[in-house]
């Protein structure tokens, strides 16, 4: 495979290239990545360990923080089809997953496709779309597929969803029903600056400029060749026993509404197993279950003493104070 012209980029100079090992592939998208937003490695690594385990990734804080900028470096450095589907109140499920026409030559109808049928989509403020909308969206997240007027017709693969929200607090928002939020393998959060990169943010401003010139860094061949690593990460007996503890701690204790269920455990390993290999292991230990967790249950668990979904934060903290690493 030929390489690629190595890059410079303002305020973060990587070489990139579609050649090397694995891991140093993977460094230089996190340093391609932290270029553009500043100061957020491990929501940057948190992101990549969710798309390298074939998952599909919520992003949701404040306006203004970075959610989409962080989604569009991402379907950059990929190198994959992209399209961005902006939702609001008014959008059809039809104009996302596509519609009929009646093609007047032919004498017959045909099918247009959605901005869906992309290997990057990007749901920029899903939850200002209603729920008919955004249940439009379950059977592409999940099947990999959409069918419309009885036809079933497969998505590009690969498929990554990298969907937006603003807190269900803010005006004008639906919130996602629990259906919905289970499809995500991951919901993370991008939070304020730290005072040292808000303050290089200051200075070089808008980091469109520098979102432009960020290259093509894992091509599909390569995007593939790094989930099947994640998948030959090794995982002992001892570690899925502590998996399972995790689980059935979430389903007993009175705080919790209801418990993790079987593909929550399976999304946890899963992100687990990717989370080592971006940390260059071949083996899942237990500080990679307990990196990844937050961002794998805030989004699945409840509250029993309330049921709006605030609650999820400390309930995964509850488990990772409550379980035992060694049972």
């Amino acid at each position: 495979m030929k390489p690629t012209t190595a890059v410079t980029i303002p305020s973060s100079s990587y070489t990139t290239t579609l050649e090397g090992s694995t891991h140093d592939v993977i460094d230089n998208v996190v340093a391609g990545l932290g270029s553009v937003l500043l100061g957020k490695e491990r929501q940057i690594k948190l992101a990549l360990a969710c798309l390298f385990a074939r998952g599909h990734l919520l992003i949701e804080d404040l306006p203004g923080m970075g959610k989409t900028m962080l989604a569009h470096a991402l379907a950059r450095v990929l190198g994959l089809s992209f399209n961005r589907i902006q939702f609001t109140s008014d959008v059809l499920p039809g104009d996302i997953v596509g519609v009929s026409v009646f093609d007047r030559e032919q004498n017959t109808f045909r099918f247009v496709p959605g901005p869906v049928f992309a290997q990057v989509v990007l749901a920029d403020e899903v939850n200002r779309a209603t729920p008919k909308t955004q249940s439009a969206l379950l059977e592409a997240m999940e099947e990999r597929q959409v069918t419309v007027d009885g036809s079933t017709r497969p998505l590009p693969d690969p498929f990554f969803v990298i969907a937006t929200q603003n807190p269900s607090t803010q005006t004008g928002t639906f919130p996602l029903p629990e259906s919905q939020l289970d499809r995500f393998l991951m919901r993370i959060e991008i939070g304020y600056p730290d005072p040292d990169a808000e303050r290089e943010l200051l200075k070089s401003g808008d980091r469109r400029v520098v979102l432009e010139q960020l290259p093509i860094i894992v091509d599909r061949a390569r995007l593939v060749q790094i989930q099947t690593a994640v998948d030959a990460i090794k995982v002992a007996d001892p570690l899925i026993d502590y998996v399972q503890r995790l689980v059935h701690f979430s389903r007993h204790e009175p705080e919790f509404a209801f418990g993790l269920s079987p593909r929550g455990a399976l999304a946890l390993l899963r992100s687990a197993r990717a989370w080592a290999l971006l940390q260059r292991r071949s083996h899942v230990v237990p500080e990679d279950v307990q990196a990844v967790l937050p961002s794998v249950v805030e989004h699945r668990l409840r509250s029993a003493a309330d049921f709006s979904g605030h609650g999820g934060g400390a309930l995964a903290q509850k488990l990772l104070s409550g379980v035992d690493v060694v049972g």
